[in-house]
């Protein structure tokens, strides 16, 4: 671990073992074992989010990576996401609390269940479709990104969010 300063704070920065990607196999698998660990009653160590709106927090990003929705660029990403863009899919795991694309969080109450299925099924998804599948539409903060970077994006943001909730 060593620190690293922000703009804004210093913080400790931890890295994840290996970058791995939604596309391999033995990732997705992985992924999808600790999703099953979740239950309606699991609780987040940080953040505001409860589980089923993780759940659809994060296949909400699965459907940003693939073109299934596509949020326009925010004013903040044309002037500074650049600097940021490489933190996406490099190995430091992402800060606890970090903010997310404006509309981004998930608010609303959802079913645990149904939020489940709907990204266990936008991870096999992305997964069968390959590199293929990602789409070329900008991300709303960091712009374009080719699709290894999505493949690996998707993968630490997955980890980031199972963290959260313990498993």
């Amino acid at each position: 671990m060593r620190l690293a300063a922000g703009p804004l704070h210093i913080c400790k920065v931890k890295y994840l073992s290996s970058m791995q990607s939604i596309f391999e196999s033995a990732a997705k698998k992985e992924i999808l074992k600790r999703i099953d660990l979740l239950t309606p009653q699991s609780q987040r160590k940080w953040g505001k989010m409860n589980v089923a709106q993780m759940l659809a927090h994060c296949a909400n990003g699965m459907e940003l990576a693939t073109g299934k929705i596509k949020p326009p660029r925010e004013l903040i990403g044309k002037i500074i996401g650049w600097m940021f863009k490489s933190s996406y899919s490099s190995k430091r795991k992402f800060p606890k609390n970090v903010q997310t694309i404006k509309g981004g969080a998930v608010v609303d109450e959802r079913d645990f269940e149904l939020e489940k299925k709907r990204l266990i099924s936008a991870i096999e998804e992305m997964h069968a479709g390959g590199e293929k599948i990602c789409t070329d539409h900008p991300h709303p903060i960091m712009g374009k990104f080719s699709p290894e970077e999505w493949g690996k994006g998707m993968y630490k943001h997955l980890d980031h969010h199972l963290r959260q909730f313990g498993v």
